[in-house]
């Protein structure tokens, strides 16, 4: 099971990578979990949840929903005035807390900047890139079950976002090209209660499940949660061309790496 610190360290190297931050701030359970670690009684997390708030307030547009989340500015002038910190951590909280109290500058726009902000929008558009694969996983019968297969998929370095279709016992994983289907499906089977088959349409165009022998090798795994990439990235193949990506309802697209990493922080607010 992950503990804050290791939650709140890989946070911060999302938030370390620019076309994160927006992504972060604007998901409900990240920020309020990032204020409730301001009153951890240990350093490093402390010091780890200051760099994150630092890292999402180089992106100016963040900054008023950051202010007025609940509890923030409270807690960074609590920290601020707290005994016994290092100065690490107090200078960094109150440069966080000066940022977020400064009056809001409105930029120029000039034409250097909008070449910039271009040149930023094709950053992205270089990155590997992303194919989707669709897996019906026997087992997936509660949330538990989709707890459990989260944390088994967010560990897989290479695996960007998932999204559950409970009602099918699906899940649409968007994978590095790079990555074997295997790896997947040895992930899941690693958990002892979930297996996984490969939804794929054949030449009539009927679905069809194709075993996943799980790989005898070990996967690979994330040393923090892996890089948002836009959905606008994705990459057909001829293979991943006939995997079915399915639209989610409302209730059922809460699988995303991004909502399980705020998953992750509820479960250790209470520590």
């Amino acid at each position: 099971m992950m503990d804050a610190l290791s939650v709140v360290s890989q946070l911060r190297d999302l938030a370390s990578e620019p076309q994160n931050r927006e992504v972060i701030v604007q998901d409900q359970g990240c920020l309020p979990g990032l204020v409730l670690f301001l009153d951890h009684k240990n350093p490093e997390v402390l010091l780890s949840t200051l760099q994150t708030l630092r890292y999402l307030a180089e992106l100016p547009p963040n900054i008023p929903t950051m202010k007025n989340e609940l509890g923030m500015m409270v807690s960074l002038e609590n920290l601020v005035g707290r005994d016994g910190l290092s100065v690490d951590i107090t200078a960094l909280a109150q440069e966080v807390f000066d940022i977020l109290s400064a009056p809001a500058k409105p930029v120029p726009r000039t034409p250097e900047r909008e070449r910039r902000k271009k040149s930023q929008f094709f950053i992205n558009s270089t990155q590997k890139k992303a194919k989707s694969v669709t897996l019906h996983i026997k087992g997936l019968d509660s949330i538990d079950q989709r707890s459990l297969c989260e944390e088994a998929l967010l560990k897989v370095r290479g695996v960007i976002s998932f999204t559950f279709q409970m009602a099918s016992k699906r899940c649409t994983i968007r994978i590095r090209s790079d990555l074997p289907t295997e790896s997947l499906a040895s992930a899941i089977a690693a958990t002892k209660v979930l297996s996984a088959q490969q939804v794929l349409k054949n030449e009539a165009g009927e679905e069809v499940f194709v075993p996943l022998n799980p790989s005898g090798e070990e996967v690979q795994k994330n040393a923090a949660l892996p890089d948002y990439l836009p959905e606008e990235e994705e990459s057909p193949e001829k293979e991943v061309d006939r995997a079915i990506s399915r639209t989610t309802s409302k209730e059922d697209s809460s699988g995303s790496w991004l909502n399980a990493a705020a998953g992750f922080l509820t479960k250790t607010f209470y520590w």
